[in-house]
């Protein structure tokens, strides 16, 4: 959409334009007592967007837990907040940046990392570790390799400049994401309870400042236009509403931020991300029950003869509006002329309730702060359960088609699969030891451990999601992922304390969609309540659809946990005659599972059945046997079985080791024990030493286990009465995978 002057007329055509409902109009023209003016509708455009006005999801996420003793702030500001003892908490949130960096990966990638940093130590916490979820189309596409390509980089290049470690994180890749790739960025900060501080416009007569970056014509629209519709054929004409991203002033935008919050000079700080000035400015004051008043002038401008229009709607990134009093310029100017960023007073806080906007003293905006942010149309769709879900239920292949499958055949293609295999490749462009915070970081470790500096404790974080679960069953699927979650931390040894997430799905105008969302939700309520977890940030991102249709509906969790004592960690190794003990059943399911999406190339039947009460049991006697070290390594079993899980773990034995594994006898051969994706498990490596004490704990514990196998010396992964093969064989195919198809292989823009 071409940006017009501020008198241009709005007429339906425009306020089509604008994304704007004929109902949503007349309530615009109701709230104001007038019609808006091109500017107006412009700013309403923004804040009553999907992704800034959350107005098809806020009524459903009201279902997920927030409180509890250890949530230190909840959504509504930047990023929530738990205690982790001592004094300290983590702050957290997960952001997506998919459109944009559908359209122009690098730097989508680079400022979707940009922005949930800003969120992060806008709250006055240091950042200390960055996540990442990414998904991706078939690596054998060449248009999804360069996508590949420039979003790890974009990620890497932006988190090393400003020396934030990317720690972990998930990779997938599936035809279902060929035409909208999802790129989630998670970040997390460490603060002192006393020094946290909140996005509020408090105090009129307080003035408001800019600081950092000067504004451009970038990213207009990024926020009503690009992150709030399908992506359409031709997303070259979308280039200009993605923002240009510069670490090394958000680096220099990081330290000034945090001083002046340390030093008492700001009242209250947010982030211009999308919606940029608008979004910020309207906030605050809606936070803290005031008006404001801004003199779009005053903003430092880099491109000459931009309209207010373009200035309110700019998401030029590296921006911060701070609220400050004052007798307090002189402390923030020289903070900030300390760090050598642009500084300057651009408007005030009022006590009217309304968000005013002038230019050169001339009114272009008058509009009441609760008609942006509280007056956002809320909509509740009554949907029935989509057709579609009775025919995947029902589309079970013959199991005479699954006992034909050669299993070790099965397991090497497994192994050599893009999602499965290494991310060695990834990983290796990332820096995930600056900080010297990294205990455990990127790898086959489900989580990543961090130290607590100043305490005994570290953080297990973890990221975790499976859209072809959510698919085939939305409710499931949803509480899965926040299972695996918890699964993940629990191999660590750290239990959960708080969950932020990004929920990725399809247009919610659809009834299937709307449907999957509504269901993921309240999968996802459910796993939280019952791990102790409360949700205190996310995001929404809907309308990931392209004109190859839609996403498999993606919830993603991002989940924080506590290990009170870091040399309780688990220390890794093993050796020859180490027991492999299963906690959990043997599995069975084979439904929405890898084995059928990777060897049959199907999605179907149904997700694994969630059991929430044994979840957390097994994962808490998971913890204690960590905690204790009588396990020296744990890992959940999930995509692939316990087949990929085995040869996991011995890839991360001593190079000699192999592996092996006894299967239970079944009718219908060994695909089930080995393939099943069954929930609640985890395979342990126990010391020889250590196996009575840990027999004895499980037990007692009640929870069904078993002795699956041992550690050999023979370098062999071998499956009893099935097969083997030499481990250097399958390893080989791990490691290599993704590395030998993105250097082999063309790409193509």
């Amino acid at each position: 959409m071409t940006v017009a002057l501020r008198d241009t007329p709005v007429t339906p055509d425009v306020v089509a334009a604008h994304g704007i409902r004929t109902d949503e109009y007349d309530r615009i023209v109701e709230l104001l007592g007038r019609e808006p003016n091109f500017t107006e509708l412009g700013v309403f455009s923004l804040m009553w967007s999907e992704h800034c006005g959350y107005k098809y999801s806020r009524a459903l996420l009201s279902e997920f837990p927030s409180t509890g003793p250890q949530v230190v702030q909840g959504p509504g500001e930047n990023a929530g907040a738990v205690d982790v003892g001592h004094g300290f908490a983590v702050v957290f949130k997960m952001e997506s940046h998919n459109h944009p960096s559908a359209v122009e990966p690098y730097q989508g990638a680079a400022t979707g990392v940009g922005g949930i940093l800003r969120d992060v130590f806008t709250m006055g916490a240091r950042p200390i570790a960055m996540l990442d979820s990414l998904r991706f189309g078939a690596l054998d596409d060449p248009h999804v390799r360069y996508l590949f390509r420039h979003v790890v980089r974009g990620v890497g290049d932006y988190g090393n400049c400003v020396g934030v470690p990317t720690v972990g994180g998930e990779i997938v890749f599936d035809d279902a994401y060929a035409g909208n790739p999802l790129v989630n960025a998670m970040c997390l900060g460490l603060i002192r309870h006393e020094d946290l501080m909140r996005a509020s416009a408090a105090g009129p007569g307080n003035a408001v400042y800019v600081l950092g970056a000067s504004t451009g014509r970038d990213g207009i629209h990024g926020a009503s236009k690009l992150a709030s519709t399908e992506l359409s054929a031709d997303t070259v004409e979308s280039r200009p509403t993605v923002q240009i991203g510069d670490p090394f002033t958000e680096k220099l935008l990081l330290e000034a931020t945090l001083e002046l919050i340390e030093s008492g000079a700001a009242v209250g700080v947010q982030d211009m991300g999308a919606a940029g000035l608008t979004s910020s400015s309207s906030e605050m004051a809606a936070r803290a029950g005031t008006g404001i008043e801004i003199d779009v002038a005053l903003v430092p401008r880099r491109e000459p003869g931009m309209t207010p229009y373009e200035v309110l709607l700019s998401e030029s990134q590296e921006r911060m509006l701070v609220v400050a009093r004052p007798d307090q310029e002189p402390a923030l100017m020289a903070i900030a002329e300390k760090w050598d960023l642009p500084c300057t007073r651009i408007g005030i806080v009022t006590d009217d309730d309304l968000w005013r906007v002038l230019e050169d003293g001339e009114e272009v905006c008058r509009i009441p702060v609760a008609a942006l942010v509280d007056e956002v149309p809320r909509y509740v769709r009554e949907v029935q359960e989509p057709s579609y879900l009775a025919e995947v239920h029902g589309s079970m292949p013959d199991p005479d088609e699954i006992t034909r499958i050669d299993p070790l055949a099965a397991l090497e293609g497994l192994l050599s699969a893009p999602t499965i295999a290494s991310k060695r490749w990834v990983w290796e462009q990332y820096d995930h030891h600056v900080q010297t915070n990294t205990i455990l970081g990127p790898g086959p470790a489900g989580a990543a451990l961090l130290s607590i500096k100043g305490t005994p404790g570290a953080l297990g974080v973890s990221t975790d999601g499976n859209g072809r679960y959510v698919y085939c069953d939305p409710r499931r699927g949803g509480a899965l992922a926040v299972a695996e979650a918890a699964r993940n931390l629990a191999t660590v040894g750290a239990r959960p304390l708080g969950v932020t997430d990004c929920l990725n799905f399809g247009n919610p105008e659809k009834d299937a969609v709307y449907f999957q969302f509504a269901e993921a939700v309240r999968g996802i309520a459910e796993a939280c309540r019952a791990f102790d977890a409360p949700v205190v940030s996310g995001n929404v991102s809907f309308y990931n659809e392209s004109p190859k249709g839609a996403i498999y509906p993606t919830p993603t969790i991002g989940m924080v946990g506590l290990l009170e004592d870091v040399e309780a960690r688990p220390r890794g190794g093993g050796s020859p005659g180490d027991s492999l003990i299963l906690i959990g059943r043997d599995g069975a399911h084979l439904g929405a599972g890898s084995l059928l999406a990777e060897v049959l190339g199907i999605v179907a039947g149904r997700a694994p059945a969630v059991d929430l009460d044994a979840e957390r049991r097994h994962a808490e006697i998971v913890r204690e046997l960590v905690r204790g070290g009588v396990a020296v390594s744990a890992q959940d079993v999930s995509d692939g079985g316990l087949a990929v899980t085995a040869a996991e773990t011995c890839f991360g034995l001593p190079a000699a080791c192999g592996i092996e594994i006894e299967l239970p006898e079944a009718e219908g051969g060994p695909h089930g024990a080995m393939f099943g994706e069954d929930g609640a498990r985890y395979l342990l490596v126990v010391p020889a030493e250590r196996r009575d004490l840990a027999r004895q704990r499980l037990d007692s514990g009640a929870v069904p286990w078993r002795e699956a196998g041992r550690v050999t010396s023979d370098g062999r992964i071998r499956f009893r009465d099935v097969g083997e093969r030499p481990r250097e064989e399958l390893e080989r195919r791990w490691r290599n995978a993704i590395s030998d198809r993105m250097e082999t292989m063309e790409d193509e823009r």
